[in-house]
């Protein structure tokens, strides 16, 4: 019985609650089952009575006559009424609990085959925008200790508050389920320290899942090394992307706008490099255009014997084990 009692106890409390007034529903049932067997002929005639009564509806289609069904009704009324009005007010007060804990990136996530997010900033928003556009429905999770929390309305993304190189915090966003993790700089250090951060996040990341994919944002190049020898797969290096776009800005001498137009190419299209078909082996490139544009794909450039060359004329003949470097739609 000790036992029973000490594992009632250890049940969470909603299950608790729920458990307590189906029993004492039926308890009631039975009892005036019994007492007034020509008023409620059947168990569940009774048990009707007892929800009805306790949950202060009272249809009135059964109803205690005798002195004892009437004490019966009085005790159901001042026991399972209240426990009833308590329940529904734990079950509303657990939601609203619930829903504040999402907000403030204190519930673990379940879930798996997940991106993982670190750093809330202007890029990763911009990222999940691009993801919902393109309906690819991916599970999103973000690590951020910045925020104390998420107000933004987003089904696909499932915030967690800490430190990414905080063992809980990493457990709560079940990286060892996760299929890909993303690791922006943070903009409000120093270079050299931001880029330090990011390569603790990777040895984090790594510890708990070994075989996970990262992509790690460094600002600095002499930091790519680091980034490499601590785990990481693909490595962007920001500043020198910004630094290429503004000596393009800076010597442009026509209309077109080199950000906007890169801009607009990867919001829409993506690059992707596929090995020559064995049917186009030893044909010239210009039939390889031909064939990837059927497809709706533009070769940019081709990786013969391990080099990648962007110089591309008609001359070029296809061999087996040749690369082309294509844009792409973006994947659906």
């Amino acid at each position: 019985m000790q036992h029973l009692i000490r594992l009632y106890f250890q049940l969470p409390l909603f299950i608790r609650l729920l458990s307590t007034v189906f029993f004492t529903m039926t308890l009631f049932g039975i009892i005036i089952h019994i007492i007034e067997p020509e008023n409620f002929p059947t168990f569940f005639d009774g048990l009707w009575w007892a929800f009805v009564t306790g949950a202060t509806v009272g249809y009135g289609d059964y109803v205690p006559l005798s002195p004892a069904g009437k004490a019966v009704a009085i005790l159901l009324i001042l026991s399972g009424g209240g426990l009833v009005t308590f329940y529904m007010a734990t079950l509303s007060a657990s939601t609203v609990k619930h829903e504040t804990s999402l907000s403030e990136g204190r519930v673990p996530y379940k879930g798996a085959d997940h991106i993982v997010l670190i750093g809330w900033n202007e890029r990763t928003r911009h990222l999940i925008d691009m993801l919902q556009d393109q309906n690819l429905h991916e599970r999103i999770v973000m690590i951020d200790q910045t925020m104390n929390q998420f107000y933004q309305r987003l089904p696909s993304v499932h915030f967690i508050s800490g430190s990414a190189t905080n063992e809980e915090t990493l457990e709560h966003a079940n990286i060892k389920d996760a299929r890909m993790a993303i690791i922006t700089a943070d903009p409000s250090m120093e270079e050299q320290q931001s880029d330090q951060a990011v390569i603790h996040q990777i040895v984090a990341l790594k510890g708990h899942h070994p075989e996970l994919f990262i992509i790690a944002e460094v600002l600095t190049d002499r930091q790519k090394i680091n980034a490499q020898r601590a785990g990481a797969s693909t490595i962007i290096r920001s500043n020198d992307f910004m630094s290429s776009l503004f000596y393009q800005e800076l010597y442009r001498n026509d209309p077109v706008k080199p950000f906007e137009l890169l801009l607009s190419l990867l919001t829409e299209r993506q690059f992707h490099e596929e090995t020559v078909p064995e049917k186009l082996t030893g044909h010239p490139i210009l039939t390889a255009y031909e064939f990837f544009l059927k497809k709706g794909c533009q070769i940019i450039g081709i990786r013969k014997n391990g080099e990648l060359s962007f110089h591309l004329d008609e001359s070029i003949e296809l061999e087996k084990g040749d690369e082309l470097v294509l844009f792409s739609p973006l994947r659906k």
